[in-house]
């Protein structure tokens, strides 16, 4: 018990799991793949997996680390989103509750997994009885917005998300109910970074399908790296969530790290987890 349980989705866009694999592979206890039996996505479209990817898989799991997951996860009956909480909760459920439960998607890509495991392992404590002592982490994504022809639009501001839970009563995806507790680690997560195609399957086929503004894939279509100031309110369901966009002029997720460490836009400062967290104690303090 009190191991670091990470889980995944092993979907339609299993390829990204060879960027978002390595980045947690060395500090995680155990890892999981979830994936469905008939191979559906949470709208029940079907779905094919290369037999090469398994390969790359075996080859990769030098520690004998990973587990693949099968189950039914997709039920006629339910919305998409019904089927994303469904499936991550018999996930977690796998994963073994009284372990630190924590799950990434496949185009989530952690900058520094090893501090937010030390940062993971100060709350330890919650694990002795999690079921009377729910909590939820969060950290903070770079949400990579697009891949122009030389670089990479992003939005402007990190965007909190959650990662972890010691207990996974969740209600929507993987978010629970309960009380958060912030750490100031960074994600890039590539979001809607996709190409057209694989942007319109992915819209049609996840959570949100229902949910996503009209007007999203036309600016998205339209936007670039010569026009994108000129615009603004981009985010997928309620578009002034996301503001504004920034510019990478480069596709090197290395060079990305490097730029990020040195822009000021981006930092997470102390104070503002220490009031955070403050803010969330206080709002739990009588429930």
């Amino acid at each position: 018990m009190k191991k670091i349980h990470v889980g995944f989705l092993l979907s339609y866009d299993y390829e990204l799991l060879k960027k978002s694999l390595p980045t947690v592979y060395q500090d995680a206890d155990r890892i999981f793949l979830a994936r469905d039996k008939e191979l559906r996505t949470w709208k029940g479209q079907t779905f094919t997996i290369d037999s090469a990817f398994y390969d790359w898989l075996k080859a990769f799991d030098v520690d004998d680390k990973i587990e693949i997951y099968e189950d039914d996860f997709y039920v006629p009956e339910l919305s998409t989103m019904e089927n994303d909480t469904r499936e991550r909760t018999m996930l977690s459920q796998k994963m073994g509750i009284g372990n630190w439960l924590i799950q990434v998607d496949s185009d989530e890509y952690f900058i520094d997994f090893k501090k937010f495991v030390a940062d993971l392992r100060k709350y330890d404590h919650y694990l002795d009885n999690p079921e009377k002592n729910k909590i939820q982490i969060f950290a903070f994504w770079l949400i990579i917005y697009k891949y122009t022809q030389n670089g990479i639009l992003y939005v402007d501001q990190p965007q909190k998300a959650v990662f972890a839970t010691n207990y996974p009563n969740y209600t929507q995806a993987r978010r629970t109910s309960e009380r958060v507790i912030y750490v100031d680690s960074l994600v890039l997560h590539e979001s809607v970074a996709r190409s057209e195609s694989e942007l319109r399957f992915k819209i049609e086929n996840w959570s949100h399908n229902v949910d996503v503004n009209p007007d999203f894939l036309d600016k998205w279509i339209q936007v670039d790296e010569t026009n994108y100031e000129q615009m603004t309110d981009y985010y997928y369901i309620e578009p002034e969530r996301w503001k504004k966009l920034s510019y990478f002029p480069t596709h090197d997720i290395a060079e990305i790290k490097n730029f990020m460490a040195g822009s000021a836009n981006l930092k997470i400062t102390k104070t503002f987890i220490a009031l955070k967290n403050f803010g969330q104690w206080f709002k739990f303090l009588f429930k």
